[in-house]
């Protein structure tokens, strides 16, 4: 297979497929509605960042933003962090779902390792989320008050997110294969009312008993008040073992009208959680009405969604692409969950997934893709993909061969569209458009109503050079605050400190003078591991609190085109060696407190991890050396406590570059 060159053109919209597009029709309509005729993407873009208040004033009446009362002015001013959108309109995130409730199609279609294909009606979906919105009341359960989730990927989730929107509650996940310490550094600081719980789950066809873990995790859970529990794995886990426990088919039993409850537009609808490389994992509020504006803009306007396309997004339930892929009901589409290993029974059980739904579109981490790839599985031959037409990714950079091989290898007539964005925003920055071209190796274009430029070290914009990501106009979807922030220190720390009024992500980035880009991988520590974020301090806490290590560092290496690399470095206690019994047992606790995902792929024995004269840990100095770059470019002996410990580092990029030069 040959590799094309970047920003080759491997497919193009028909005339008659970007006619039909939503964005296409949302033009029209600024044309005959609003004077505002536009004759292409890249002049929409242009205007939608260049006029905010005209823009998201025009998509509220666009997409029939529901409120019970009137906003009083779109945009209180261009400031950030500060910026207020739509004051004065109160409004509900489950309402705007349940305004497309129909017998058409379903709303949901689910699988799990567990259970066989069901289809869940919109009617069937409402008797649920209003007999747990009943119970969550019952419990005094209200506006502002947080309820979390312990749930993997499968319609009871859905259900008490549902259930929590509309009453006003604020809610919060973590996937069931977190371990105990991660999960509780994560719903510790938000103090939560209520817990939804499964006892396990199966992945890879193997059986996890997870009832310990939420006993751990209740106990370090003060202010839990309740906990509902469903029997997932064992039809005889008992709920009354956990402090106010109740079983999930009580939770669900009693009939009862579903209510919204009318919300200011920045009224907290979930928070989520994007780890810094130290402390606790930052913990992010976003509003009703920026998820429900934000997820529909790019729904329609950039996937193309319509009322009863089929939506399937490959996510676990503590990722923020779940919280994406679960707006599909937002937009009308029924939405296809999935709960198991896509690689069991082999690489193609989700392909054939896809097929079995018919589903229009498909989204997935870019790591699915390559691993597929690597599994040497031809979707196109294992299932029937007529009914596909957009296939998405996410996570990680997608690399050029993958782009070929989804054209060779899925299917040729298919708009490939990958997005980047943030748990941050719970957005993309930049993706697709149906409007426009697909190149080899790059997006499309930036979002709309999303000013993304690439800023040098000196804070000017870029073009055609790799530049940090920069956000230079508020968004309705950024961040509320953080929890638990007093005077919003970590907040402006996380996002404005480098280019100050700016919004600093985290991305190296490359914009081409063709409007399309390109994503390097991440400029700071934070290690996105197959498309979910893990700060490096969890990882430590992990590691460090073993008797056998005395320091550790942790780096990712993921980079375009690469596979991610993860090594982890010790600093072992007199006495101890570094076998491979220490190594499973290393690999064991951080899968077990930390995360399954972020296991490293190597783990070195070092006589010391290098740091500054202050103390921190070198971790950017490390990655960028291990990725190749010359050791007295990014790390100076005068400004080190322990400069001789920079050799190890130079001496492995050595090593594991050499192979890469020559491939």
């Amino acid at each position: 297979m040959t590799t094309p060159q970047e920003g080759a053109i491997l497919w193009e919209p028909s005339t008659a497929f970007r006619q039909r597009s939503e964005v296409a029709r949302y033009m029209r309509w600024l044309g005959e509605r609003k004077g505002l005729p536009f004759p292409d993407y890249h002049a929409l873009w242009k205007w939608s960042v260049s006029d905010l208040e005209a823009f998201w004033g025009s998509l509220w009446e666009f997409l029939d933003i529901r409120a019970s009362s009137p906003y009083e002015r779109v945009l209180s001013e261009h400031r950030m962090p500060g910026a207020r959108w739509f004051e004065g309109a109160r409004l509900n995130y489950a309402e705007h779902v349940f305004r497309h409730a129909t017998a058409k199609h379903p709303a949901i279609i689910a699988r799990s390792e567990r259970r066989p294909t069901t289809e869940i009606s919109w009617a069937d979906l409402e008797r649920d989320v209003s007999a747990v919105a009943a119970t969550l009341h019952d419990f005094g359960v209200g506006p502002g008050d947080r309820v979390v989730s312990y749930m993997p990927n499968i319609p009871e989730t859905l259900v008490a997110f549902l259930a929590c929107a509309s009453l006003g509650a604020i809610w919060s996940s973590c996937a069931p294969d977190m371990g105990t310490r991660a999960v509780v550094d994560r719903f510790r600081q938000i103090e939560p009312k209520v817990l939804f719980a499964v006892d396990g789950y199966t992945y890879g066809g193997k059986a996890y008993d997870r009832r310990p873990v939420v006993a751990e995790i209740v106990a370090a859970l003060p202010t839990l008040e309740r906990v509902v529990l469903l029997p997932y794995l064992d039809s005889d886990a008992r709920p009354e073992t956990y402090r106010g426990g109740m079983s999930w088919s009580r939770a669900t039993e009693r009939p009862a009208p579903l209510a919204f409850e009318p919300l200011a537009f920045e009224h907290p609808l979930w928070i989520v959680y994007s780890s810094g490389t130290t402390g606790v994992p930052k913990a992010i509020v976003h509003g009703h009405g920026g998820i429900v504006i934000e997820h529909l803009k790019t729904l329609l306007l950039h996937q193309d969604m319509r009322p009863g396309d089929r939506f399937f997004w490959m996510s676990s339930a503590g990722w923020v692409v779940w919280n994406l892929g679960i707006g599909g009901l937002l937009a009308g589409c029924t939405v296809v969950l999935f709960d198991g290993n896509p690689a069991f029974p082999d690489a193609g059980v989700v392909w054939r997934y896809v097929g079995e739904t018919r589903c229009r579109h498909f989204g997935s981490g870019a790591a699915l893709l390559t691993a597929t790839m690597k599994a040497g599985t031809v979707p196109a031959e294992v299932t029937d993909l007529s009914a596909l037409e957009v296939m998405s990714t996410t996570g990680s950079p997608l690399p050029i061969d993958a782009f070929e091989w989804v054209y060779k290898r899925v299917k040729r007539d298919l708009w490939l569209a990958p997005i980047s964005g943030g748990t941050d925003v719970a957005a993309a920055f930049v993706g697709s458009s149906p409007l426009l071209p697909v190149t080899a190796g790059e997006m499309q274009c930036a979002m709309l109503g999303v000013a993304a430029r690439a800023f040098d070290e000196q804070g000017h914009a870029v073009v055609g050079t790799v530049g940090e990501l920069v956000i230079t106009e508020p968004m309705p979807s950024m961040p509320l605050y953080f929890w638990n922030d007093p005077g919003d220190t970590r907040y402006r720390e996380s996002y404005f400190e480098m280019f100050p009024g700016n919004w600093r992500h985290g991305d190296w980035i490359r914009f081409t003078d063709r409007g399309t880009c390109v994503i390097y991988g991440r400029s700071d520590t934070t290690i996105n591991r197959y498309g979910i974020r893990m700060g490096t301090a969890e990882i430590y806490r992990a590691v460090e609190d073993m008797s056998e290590v005395l320091d550790s560092l942790v780096v990712d290496l993921e980079y375009l085109g690469r596979e991610s690399f993860m090594p982890l470095f010790v600093v072992l206690a007199p006495g101890s060696l570094l076998d491979d019994e220490l190594k499973q047992r290393i690999k064991a606790r951080i899968r077990t407190l930390a995360s399954g995902r972020h296991v490293p792929n190597e783990i070195y024995a070092v006589d010391d991890v290098p740091r500054t004269l202050t103390g921190k840990k070198m971790e950017l100095p490390v990655r960028k050396i291990l990725l190749g770059a010359a050791a007295d470019a990014v790390a100076s002996p005068d400004a080190m406590a322990n400069p001789a410990s920079l050799r190890f580092f130079v001496e492995l990029a050595q090593r594991l570059n050499a192979p890469r030069a020559k491939s």
